[in-house]
């Protein structure tokens, strides 16, 4: 199967280039997968990935994952069309799963003000699980504001708009195989 990877594209007449490639997005998430089946050897944990832009991730991540575990989405907005956070957290859908004393491992696909995770921290745990850890593609430490415990993170990256790989701009661009950044960035 062919993979969407040009070398830049363009969303919203704005031009973006490649910032991390596909093989190295594999690489790094062959490697989160490994560590999550070390730490978690012999529970049951249940993955739950938060829609839209967690999804390529988690199902690439479950891909390299080699014990039993399930799967459960929840879905967040934030952002709406815009690129940066509203500072609003909305709920738009449950998790489906029965979670008390389960572990949970919340995947993300970029973590930036932290707001979303602290938030889903918060929600979460009112549900009695036997732990709760995060899973994050990209984390762009210089923009997070709230305290949050990342525990399995891809890559640290500046505080940048990225696009591709499950990352939207106003909804487009998700099916981009690479990460890009804004061209001059």
């Amino acid at each position: 199967m062919e993979r969407y990877l040009p070398e830049s594209v363009t969303v919203n007449q704005e031009t973006f280039r490649v910032y991390l490639t596909h093989d190295e997005i594999q690489e790094r998430i062959r490697m989160l997968g490994a560590k999550i089946s070390e730490d978690y050897e012999g529970k049951r944990p249940i993955f739950i990935g938060v829609l839209n832009g967690a999804y390529i991730f988690l199902a690439d991540l479950m891909r390299y994952v080699s014990i039993p575990c399930e799967v459960d989405f929840l879905k967040l907005s934030s952002y709406g069309a815009e690129k940066v956070s509203s500072g609003k957290v909305r709920d738009l859908k449950e998790v489906d799963a029965n979670i008390k004393g389960r572990h949970i491992i919340l995947v993300e696909d970029i973590v930036d003000t932290g707001l979303s995770i602290h938030y889903l921290y918060k929600k979460l745990e009112k549900f009695e699980p036997a732990s709760i850890r995060v899973s994050t593609l990209l984390h762009k430490k210089e923009a997070t504001r709230h305290d949050v415990q990342l525990h399995y993170t891809g890559f640290e990256i500046p505080n940048l708009f990225v696009l591709g790989y499950g990352l939207d701009y106003a909804q487009e661009g998700r099916n981009l195989a690479q990460i890009y950044i804004l061209e001059g960035s």
